[in-house]
């Protein structure tokens, strides 16, 4: 493996995290439940020791193509091979409860399209950035990986090996029309086996999650030339709200340095309230006045809590 333009890569998200999608199908940055929570998956730092999720076609140089679905945070990874054509969506539920375990949950649905083509999967977590251990249980349906007070179950059909470095990997072959789901999230009963992901649930949720982006977005009010750029710019920038306070993160990344070796590796996964500032009015400006009031709600309670208090 080798380190990635940080520019090959798409971002799935649910207002709570988002990770980091690769050209070559791995998910090299998830911090889990929320932004600024320890990583799961760091390969974007450490690409031996970080941990990665990567679902890929064909050998190392085949042609990628990476896009959304239109309008919405659906990503699709496109495998482009000889013998055949791979599409690899990646996707996190949103517009559901924020109790729903499903909301927490990310969905990857490895489709062939043309062909027959050989698939591997290789999923190894490394929890709290790369420094606390974990358990991995393979069961019928999948995998669990327990490192102290949190487990996250791996959901699929397909026979997983154990690969000796605390993970799971396997291989398979698809052919034209063939498809298989994978689903990585928390195992709430912790010696609980994962279930066998089912076909009809993810579609429905990946049809509701698109509905939800669509109607987000339908809300914009501008229709000027840029209007494509104008919606994936805003679909961007509502990836990095925090929806349950209203918070905006300047970035998802931590630890990435201007240059390498440089000392500007700042953690961004926070509110720095110039670059939030320039997020609201872009927001304003486009018609979105909720993301906008919910921040400045966030503002204006922290600034009561900072101001000193009144003498008697």
């Amino acid at each position: 493996m080798s380190y990635q333009p940080i520019e090959n890569y798409g971002i799935i998200g649910n207002m709570r995290t988002v990770a980091l999608v690769g050209m070559d199908g791995s998910i090299d940055w998830y911090c889990y439940p929320h932004f600024d929570s320890p990583s799961v998956f760091g390969a974007i730092l450490d690409d031996k020791k970080g941990g990665r999720f990567q679902i890929s076609a064909g050998p190392d140089g085949v042609r990628h193509k990476q896009f959304y679905w239109p309008s919405t945070n659906v990503l699709v990874t496109r495998f482009l091979l000889p013998d055949g054509i791979v599409e690899l969506e990646d996707f996190m539920p949103a517009g559901l409860p924020s109790d729903s375990l499903e909301y927490h949950r990310i969905y990857r649905r490895v489709r062939c399209v043309r062909g027959a083509v050989r698939i591997w999967v290789a999923c190894r977590p490394a929890f709290n950035y790369a420094r606390q251990v974990h358990e991995t249980v393979i069961e019928t349906n999948g995998a669990r990986f327990k490192s102290g007070s949190l487990t996250l179950a791996l959901s699929t059909t397909v026979p997983l090996s154990d690969d000796g470095q605390g993970g799971v990997s396997a291989e398979f072959t698809l052919t034209e029309g063939e498809s298989q789901t994978f689903i990585l999230g928390e195992n709430s009963d912790g010696d609980g086996a994962p279930t066998a992901p089912s076909e009809e649930g993810a579609e429905q949720l990946l049809r509701s999650t698109v509905k939800f982006w669509h109607n987000w977005l339908s809300r914009c009010t501008y229709h000027g030339r840029w209007r494509d750029q104008v919606h994936r710019s805003a679909l961007a920038l509502k990836l990095l709200t925090f929806e349950p306070t209203g918070a905006i993160v300047a970035a998802p990344t931590a630890s990435l340095p201007e240059v390498i070796g440089g000392v500007r590796n700042w953690d961004y996964r926070y509110t720095w309230m110039r670059d939030a500032a320039f997020t609201v009015y872009a927001f304003l400006r486009i018609g979105f006045r909720d993301e906008a009031a919910a921040f400045l709600g966030l503002a204006r309670g922290l600034r009561l809590q900072a101001r000193p208090p009144e003498r008697a």
